[in-house]
């Protein structure tokens, strides 16, 4: 999809993780580059309330965030449900999810205000807690929903319900429901395919299966997910690598798509993922010995 020049009556939002090393002047700096033009500019910690209630009210035609992937998970989770889409600037160590470097962002600003981009669009997945057919939580989801073992190393038996049908039961120690944007996270780490970012697929993949199937199983859009570990008191959720919630003995976690998406700032063709990949893939120490 074709990018416009920001919306000048709209405020552009500058979002940083606020355990980031010069993370307020790097900020600053952003802001600063932005003066050149006729924007309204707000900046803040990720955390910031009075910036996110900003962007939740759909006040900000587009955000910048500075940090690594978590930033921007968690700015995810912030800007989908107002469509506010979101430029990243790499200023942590992996940067998967990325466009741009900290080193040469200032060419990419007149591009940036004069509209000369593309947006990227990424599924969300919904997650919701179920106990006795009451709904404890629910979240919306970028890169993947996790249930897992808790402290016990011990497998869980997992039951996995696809559209109300048993699929299967999984004797392992978790298993992963996945976006294509999270089948290069956990699920790529878990031995799963990788999924070019603007399909629109849900991915399941076992973690360590033992006896039980394992193979990646990739689902159509409409599917509709239930996963359970009846009877164990050592099962934990986690969504997109957040804090584990614990699962009681009867609980359940329905996962399907969501009702949002998320939009990236690319100024680079579709192929970058591929290179991107590759340049990512080539950083693991052992790829560089060979």
């Amino acid at each position: 999809m074709p990018g416009q020049p920001p919306d000048p009556s709209k405020k552009i939002a500058i979002l940083y993780h606020s355990a980031m090393p010069d993370a307020r002047a790097d900020s600053e700096r952003v802001r600063a580059a932005l003066s050149a033009y006729p924007a309204r500019v707000i900046s803040g910690r990720l955390d910031d309330p009075a910036v996110r209630q900003s962007v939740s009210d759909g006040e900000c035609g587009l955000a910048i965030v500075l940090g690594g992937d978590g930033s921007i998970l968690r700015a995810g989770h912030l800007c989908a449900s107002s469509h506010t889409p979101i430029l990243g600037i790499n200023f942590g160590r992996f940067g998967f999810l990325m466009e741009i470097g900290k080193n040469g962002w200032q060419q990419y600003i007149p591009r940036l205000m004069s509209g000369d981009f593309r947006l990227e669009t990424r599924m969300m997945l919904t997650a919701n807690h179920i106990r006795a057919e009451q709904q404890l939580g629910s979240w919306e989801v970028l890169n993947e929903v996790v249930v897992c073992r808790g402290p016990l190393v011990k497998p869980l038996h997992i039951f996995a319900r696809v559209d109300g049908e048993q699929l299967t039961t999984y004797v392992a120690d978790g298993l992963i429901a996945a976006t294509p944007s999270g089948s290069t996270a956990y699920a790529l780490a878990a031995g799963g395919p990788i999924l070019p970012p603007e399909l629109r697929n849900i991915l399941l993949v076992p973690v360590a299966p033992h006896l039980s199937v394992n193979r990646a199983l990739i689902l159509a859009e409409g599917a509709r997910v239930s996963i359970s570990a009846p009877g164990s008191d050592n099962a934990v959720l986690s969504i997109d690598g957040q804090h584990p919630i614990l699962l009681g003995p009867d609980d359940r976690v329905d996962v399907f798509a969501g009702n949002h998406s998320l939009h990236f700032i690319r100024f680079f063709d579709a192929g970058y993922f591929y290179r991107s990949l590759m340049s990512h893939m080539e950083q693991n120490p052992a790829a560089a010995q060979s």
